[in-house]
């Protein structure tokens, strides 16, 4: 049988057998954990989750603060909207500046919580259990393969997210004119369409395009652990899901006051 050489320190070199040569070793490396992103420095799928849950914790917890203090609720909504322009066209994520828009979200989500409660009843927990749902729903048909993002589903997709903003930003005038208790209190969404409120229909086709939005975050935190992506993009994937939540949860709140309203 042929024999590979080890070197002692000090000594001669010494016959060692391959068959049980670096065993002790070999054991040791299959006991050992995994590396995870903090050692690898790559993107991993619990990483990103983990990021995840901490800007959710932040959201919260200043949820809570514009909850009970309502004149937060504008500063949360300028604040968020600023940053959100930031970090989606930010070429290298920062931490700081997502968590920020986080905590600032989270004071405008209180707020405007608290109207729709004040004026709609019990129309945030249903808003909750129906973005939950949808989250749940097109998380499992992408990891059954089921659902992808496509170019041309993209392409559809920016459309009409281009005219989505283009009306609301036409809606969010005729709202702030109109008041909450007139008849503009949805602006164009307090509009009829053959007998169906406008805001139902546009609501339904925001909350497609939110639920497609979602699938195209799934796809980059896929695309950034198989390529093996820089740890710090697990932030991007969490921004991205934090919108696209945002976004569902907003659009779930107008529904379900658009429909006790009426």
């Amino acid at each position: 049988m042929n024999r590979v050489p080890a070197f002692r320190a000090g000594g001669a070199p010494q016959p060692v057998d391959p068959a049980t040569a670096g065993t002790p070793d070999l054991e040791a490396l299959f006991a050992a954990q995994s590396a995870g992103a903090a050692e690898t420095g790559r993107m991993t799928y619990e990483d990103t989750v983990l990021k995840t849950v901490c800007l959710f914790v932040v959201l919260l917890a200043t949820a809570a603060i514009g909850w009970f203090v309502p004149g937060l609720t504008l500063v949360g909504a300028i604040v968020g909207l600023v940053l959100g322009m930031v970090n989606a066209f930010k070429r290298k994520p920062s931490p700081a500046l997502i968590i920020v828009y986080a905590a600032a979200q989270g004071l405008f989500l209180g707020g405007i919580s608290n109207l729709f409660t004040v004026y709609f009843g019990s129309v945030v927990p249903q808003a909750v259990v129906a973005t939950l749902t949808v989250f749940g729903v097109m998380l499992a048909l992408f990891a059954s393969g089921k659902v992808r993002a496509s170019a041309r589903l993209t392409k559809v997709f920016l459309g009409a997210l281009i005219g989505y903003f283009v009306y609301s930003l036409v809606n969010v005038g005729l709202m702030v004119f109109g008041g909450v208790s007139s008849s503009l209190a949805f602006g164009l969404n307090s509009m009829t369409f053959m007998g169906i409120p406008l805001g139902l229909i546009v609501g339904i086709l925001a909350v497609l395009m939110g639920a497609y939005s979602l699938v195209m975050d799934f796809e980059f935190i896929k695309h950034g652990v198989d390529n093996r992506a820089p740890r710090a993009y697990g932030w991007q994937g969490a921004f991205g899901l934090m919108v696209t939540l945002i976004w569902l949860y907003v659009e779930f709140l107008r529904l379900f006051a658009i429909l006790q309203r009426n």
